[in-house]
């Protein structure tokens, strides 16, 4: 407890300014209260109930009453609805409260109880999941964020000195038991793994705390290089590939993770080796436009000598893509075919009639399309508005046009009098499947 002691109080924290705790009731995050609090911070109580288990109430019950006991700030909050990853959603969600708090109190310090153990099980899990350099570190005693710091003093301490401590000072916690299902990577590691090296080195904790300071210097040194490579190559989100491809192999690698820290600030871990292998796949291919998603919504795009990197603020950017069999347009498939299917999922297009390349593209003012069994041309928003295509989806919906923009196909809508009929002479079947459908 001494190394957790000197940490706070090397701190430049003024007698009167509040700090904000991070604190479930479980018994890392009442020892880290009951340290703060006994040192005379002024310390703020910030609390999240998942509402994920029937204990959840209880918990928060539990750590209401003890700060109301204890002369502590007190702030709780319930996580509300949620859609996509759970756990991405509640860590976003957490700090987001953690956050509002500091502003509330104008506070620069955030303490969480993450301690010795938690690392070693982080740098193991990233290991074996695979990661990139920064995340091979695990977690720091101190994060600075923009507008204040995190801190972890306990990381100095393993798991049964919490432990120790609270009975020593008789501590109440409650206990998750969750922490103990084999469901969770993270637990079979707490279960199998550390208690074999603590077997071996009962300060096993030290060397992985060593480990990581050692391997986050090394990522702090390399990225300083890369920062000064990568406004070279990388401009407004988009990739030159020719400036790329002129890097050796670690460093286009070094760049890559260097971008995906920069769209991923508070959830690198959604992303890892696999990920970065597959845009160096996307960005050596031979096929000049490619798209493909990754973590969070987010789309890598290829369009020949450029790689862009378009978050889900900014999915509505209009596209022109070179087709190719297989390509995946935000969620919209195109395929070669040789189904039967006469629906306006298909089209059958005679290259004499028309120039080639195709491309699919999203819009454009003006656009209007000779369509099947119709005299004259219509526009093509007229075609949204009679198939009751939401508004918000017409700017990124898809269409199929020859080399001289002529219109040939809104795909799942109209077909243009460039359709050929099932009996007649065609050489190119084009299938459009919908999101979820099979390649």
């Amino acid at each position: 407890m001494n190394d957790v002691f000197c940490c706070l109080k090397t701190l430049d924290i003024k007698s009167q300014e509040y700090i904000v705790v991070a604190c479930s009731g479980g018994p890392d995050s009442m020892c880290l209260l009951h340290v703060l609090k006994s040192l005379g911070y002024l310390v703020v109580c910030a609390h999240v109930n998942h509402k994920l288990r029937k204990e959840s109430d209880l918990e928060y019950q539990f750590v209401l009453e003890y700060c109301q006991s204890h002369d502590i700030i007190f702030e709780g909050i319930e996580l509300d609805g949620y859609s996509g990853n759970f756990e991405a959603y509640a860590r976003n969600f957490r700090y987001s409260f953690f956050e509002k708090l500091l502003v509330k109190y104008n506070s620069k310090y955030l303490f969480t109880a993450h301690h010795g153990d938690d690392l070693i099980e982080t740098v193991l899990m990233r290991l074996v999941r695979g990661s990139s350099l920064k995340g091979y570190h695990g977690f720091s005693l101190f994060t600075s964020r923009d507008n204040y710091t995190i801190i972890r003093p306990l990381i100095y301490l393993t798991k049964d000195m919490v432990v120790s401590y609270n009975k020593e000072n008789n501590i109440e916690y409650v206990v998750d038991n969750s922490n103990y299902s084999g469901t969770y990577m993270r637990n079979r590691f707490r279960a199998h793994v550390l208690p074999f090296f603590k077997e071996e080195d009962s300060l096993v904790h030290e060397k992985f705390l060593l480990f990581s300071n050692e391997v986050k210097e090394a990522s702090d040194y390399i990225f300083k290089h890369v920062d000064t490579i990568l406004g070279d190559v990388y401009v407004q989100k988009c990739l030159d590939i020719n400036k790329y491809l002129e890097l050796d192999c670690y460093m286009q690698k070094r760049v890559l993770y260097r971008i995906l820290e920069e769209l991923y600030p508070d959830n690198l871990y959604l992303v890892d080796n696999n990920h970065v292998n597959e845009i160096i796949k996307v960005i050596k291919s031979d096929k000049p436009n490619i798209i493909m998603r990754i973590p969070n919504n987010i789309s890598v795009v290829k369009s020949y000598t450029s790689l862009r990197f378009v978050d889900k603020m900014d999915s509505d950017e209009p596209y022109n893509l070179e087709y190719y069999d297989g390509i995946i347009v935000n969620d919209h498939v195109f395929k070669s075919s040789n189904t039967d299917k006469t629906t306006n999922d298909v089209i059958r297009l005679n290259s004499q009639d028309i120039k080639l390349p195709l491309y699919i593209r999203t819009r454009q003012n003006g656009d209007r399309m000779h369509v099947k069994n119709m005299l004259g041309t219509k526009k093509v928003n007229d075609i949204f508005i009679d198939n009751k295509v939401n508004f918000e989806k017409r700017d990124t919906w898809p269409i199929v046009v020859d080399a001289n923009n002529t219109i040939l196909w809104v795909p799942g809508l109209k077909k243009s009098d460039f359709d050929i009929p099932i009996n007649g002479e065609y050489d190119i079947i084009l299938e459009y499947l919908k999101k979820g459908e099979k390649l």
